[in-house]
């Protein structure tokens, strides 16, 4: 709701779609510095207690936000700054977020539904949260918006609290956090079942998820809409989202889940092809909910790839990686597109991420026969035999 909200009060006050690309970059680019050194953390720290901390960072980022909106004093200048603040909370609380799922499972069978099970969760908030988020819009204005998304928190936070999971038990001793590092760094990227899905999620994040930034430019420009428009919009492509998560989420095994990625990946560069030349409602909100489907069975399958492969003591490292790819690439693609936008229009920006999208999904398809090869030396699981992938 507070990206909805966010996203469509920057574009009333400035009419600007570079402007809203600098938000998004605010908002995320702070987890491409943070990130790294939160996944060192994540491998040394009570995972628990970080993810709590955080979401309780976030509740008082998202307070101050609704306070200002609501007094009246809110502005760009304001918007940017929280937009860091709240940049900065993500790039520690998602790597220890990813890593600390394996703690919520009795077995690593259980891992694949687990992933996909809880990307079904952030989806179906994405399809309620921007639907009713379009609506509040035009009826109480965004400051109500964000004082709900705030009171959100304490929800979240209770049910954090509410879980037992197996104790901490620190290390005796921990290396330098520079060589804890670029251990993890070689550990991920000396192996193609680990290296190919962070740098395909990195593509998808630099050149595809961006487009999210200008759909309040299709919504008000393109199809002659408002805030109701926009919440259509991203509100098709969260449900899109939520029925791909689900059709992962009754996957027990990852044999096939390569492929899956890979076309996953396609699917959702042709999508952003299709919006960016459509000019009416229906075509738009089909294309958005085809970018849901598709977008999210490449992201969330490239995170059970990831979570099948990796050594329990490297997983904060390996998932910072992950995040950083999944959160802190995009703000560079939102700046990016959103200049772009600017000077050329938001339908060539939007084609020309689905295009680089295409070549990303090709490369990864490429990919594949080396991480099937590789797949028994990769799994450091406890599971016999080692799953494929391809």
């Amino acid at each position: 709701m507070q990206q909805v909200a966010l996203g469509w009060l920057v574009y009333r006050l400035t009419a600007s779609p570079f402007l809203l690309g600098l938000v998004g970059f605010c908002s995320q680019f702070p987890s491409l510095l943070v990130a790294p050194f939160a996944g060192v953390w994540a491998d040394r720290a009570n995972r628990h207690r970080v993810v709590v901390a955080t979401q309780v960072a976030g509740m008082v980022q998202a307070s101050l936000i609704a306070a200002l909106a609501l007094s009246g004093h809110i502005n760009v200048g304001w918007i940017l700054f929280l937009s860091l603040l709240l940049g900065v909370v993500s790039g520690i609380d998602a790597p220890t977020r990813h890593a600390f799922i394996v703690e919520m499972v009795d077995g690593p069978e259980d891992l694949p539904s687990a992933v996909a099970l809880n990307s079904s969760v952030f989806q179906a908030s994405r399809l309620l949260g921007p639907s009713l988020a379009g609506v509040l819009i035009a009826v109480v204005g965004e400051g109500v918006v964000f004082l709900i998304n705030a009171l959100s928190y304490v929800a979240v936070i209770a049910a954090l609290l509410a879980l037992r999971v197996p104790p901490h038990v620190p290390a005796a001793s921990h290396p330098a956090v520079l060589r804890d590092l670029r251990e993890g760094v070689a550990y991920a990227f000396g192996s193609a079942s680990i290296r190919a899905p962070i740098l395909l999620v990195a593509g998808i994040s630099l050149l595809g998820m961006p487009f999210t930034v200008l759909l309040p430019v299709v919504a008000a420009e393109v199809l002659k809409g408002g805030a109701p428009t926009f919440g259509f919009l991203a509100g098709s492509m969260g449900l899109g989202a939520l029925i791909g998560a689900l059709a992962l989420a009754g996957r027990r095994r990852t044999g096939g889940l390569g492929r899956i990625i890979a076309v996953g990946s396609a699917v959702f560069g042709i999508a952003l092809v299709c919006l960016a030349v459509s000019r009416r409602m229906p075509l738009a909100v089909a294309c958005c909910f085809v970018a849901g489907v598709a977008v999210t069975m490449a992201k969330a399958g490239s995170n059970t790839v990831l979570q099948t492969s990796l050594a329990p003591g490297k997983r904060g490292r390996v998932m910072s990686f992950y995040s950083m790819a999944l959160i802190g690439v995009t703000p560079v693609g939102s700046l990016l597109l959103g200049a772009v936008a600017d000077r050329f229009g938001a339908p060539l920006a939007i084609a020309l991420g689905g295009l680089g999208t295409l070549a990303v999904a090709a490369v990864f398809a490429r990919s594949l026969p080396e991480m099937h090869d590789e797949r028994p030396a990769a799994g450091n699981q406890p599971r016999t035999p080692p799953p494929e992938i391809a």
